[in-house]
């Protein structure tokens, strides 16, 4: 059956800051308490889309969540009026009011993992959405997740989005950042691959430095959600010494699409054995394995040379997106530039300004979330979220309407924030056709 692959990218929301929340992520341990600019941050996202929209790739738009999150701090124990609220938050525990006010949900490479209709068993588009729970401004996240997906991707018939799994420890599921697909064509059966950093049941090598997010419990679990029979799927350890390099997710280390796979020497556990299974398992499988020689694991990381979009294009090549920090870094710049010249199935390369979501620790792979659809299952897709001219227009003016183009911690204890966010998703949520989706409409 024909398919493509759609890419719906966060939309980064008005509270993007810089609080250096997620312990593992070196960008954004190192850009802790910077003044951010979130109207930039917004632009700078929105104008990649309406990039690939108008290269005919099929984009979407994810909105933002609300924050901040004041059920979460009433749950916490702070009371009052929202105003009360934000005050004893900022006072006692602006660490906690930080958490939520994050604007974390833009990476919605983490929102869930996606298995297409041609390799589920009940012929839908399955989506499960991760419970992040290995940090808390990132915890908050599935319920919201789950009702914007649902808002989007609304057909019973053609989709089906299951709610994240359990909030403990074994279960800790990262979404789409730890998975992958391959196959000769999007509408074919593929083989997917989920990424674990540990096993809760299991001894063995774990990271000494950085947590370890996603458990191998968690990735079987959503295997078994999303309907895929076992001969669809294989299983891989993320190397525990690239995890302590600060690799905290598979999509800082390596990207797949159809039967390519881009990635570091050292990206998996085994990963010679790895390779080996996916040939036997994808026919025409085929690997770009960056030795570590050329570039290192921490230049990797630095640049997001990994975290990066590969889109095929219509004469079947293969285009890689990449953030403006991998064309800085002159060692790796020479590398990908050869790897072009080369030949191989990457002929272009295409770079993009996303330095406010870089700060934080977030490249191209982190904004979107990719969803294989057949065209009747696209028609099934609520329309007013795809990427197109008058979209665009609109979405930039209504941030220039609501965002603030200079944001601190301190900020955040502003009243006068949370009702313009909340304004602003309020028109939002009709520009975007997506009815009552937050908890303050209600």
């Amino acid at each position: 059956m024909n398919a493509f692959e759609a890419n719906f990218d966060g939309l980064v929301g008005l509270t993007h800051h810089y609080a250096g929340l997620s312990f593992g992520n070196e960008a954004s341990t190192r850009n802790q308490y910077q003044h951010s600019n979130p109207r930039l941050a917004a632009k700078q996202g929105l104008l990649k889309m309406k990039a690939l929209a108008d290269m005919g790739f099929v984009q979407g738009v994810i909105p933002p969540h609300e924050r901040p999150n004041l059920s979460a701090l009433r749950q916490l124990g702070f009371s009052g009026s929202d105003e009360q609220v934000l005050a004893q938050a900022a006072q006692r525990a602006p660490n906690l009011l930080s958490a939520a006010s994050s604007a974390s949900a833009m990476w919605v490479a983490n929102a869930a993992t996606v298995s297409p209709s041609a390799d589920s068993a009940d012929g839908r588009v399955h989506f499960t959405v991760a419970n992040l729970n290995n940090k808390f401004h990132r915890a908050q996240e599935a319920p919201q997740t789950a009702a914007l997906l649902r808002a989007i991707f609304r057909s019973d018939r053609h989709f089906q989005v299951h709610d994240a799994l359990p909030q403990v420890a074994m279960f800790g599921d990262e979404g789409a950042a730890n998975h992958n697909r391959f196959g000769a064509g999007y509408g074919e059966p593929g083989v997917q691959l989920f990424v674990y950093g540990r096993e809760e049941l299991n001894s063995g090598l774990i990271p000494a430095r950085y947590p370890a997010r996603q458990t191998r419990e968690a990735s079987e679990a959503v295997a078994r959600l999303n309907q895929l029979a076992p001969e669809r799927t294989v299983f891989a350890q993320q190397n525990p010494a690239v995890i302590d390099q600060g690799v905290f997710h598979n999509d800082v280390i390596a990207v797949s699409n159809q039967q390519v796979l881009f990635c570091h020497q050292l990206a998996f556990l085994h990963q010679a054995d790895l390779l080996a299974e996916l040939r036997e398992r994808v026919p025409g499988f085929t690997v770009i394995e960056v030795p570590e020689d050329r570039v290192s694991v921490s230049d990797a990381v630095k640049t997001y040379l990994f975290n990066s979009q590969l889109l095929s294009r219509p004469d079947g090549s293969m285009m890689l997106v990449l953030p403006e920090e991998s064309r800085q870094h002159a060692g790796v710049w020479r590398y990908l530039c050869e790897m072009v010249e080369s030949g191989g199935p990457i002929r272009e390369l295409k770079i993009f300004d996303l330095r406010e979501s870089m700060c934080n620790g977030g490249g191209p792979a982190c904004l979107r979330l990719r969803v294989v659809l057949t065209e009747a299952e696209r028609q099934a897709v609520n329309p007013a979220v795809l990427m197109n001219d008058p979209l665009f227009a609109t979405l930039n003016q209504w941030v220039d309407r609501h965002y603030r183009d200079r944001l601190s911690q301190a900020d955040l204890a502003d009243p006068q924030l949370l009702r313009e966010g909340r304004e602003a998703l309020d028109e939002l949520t009709k520009l975007l056709d997506l009815g009552n989706v937050y908890a303050f409409q209600r």
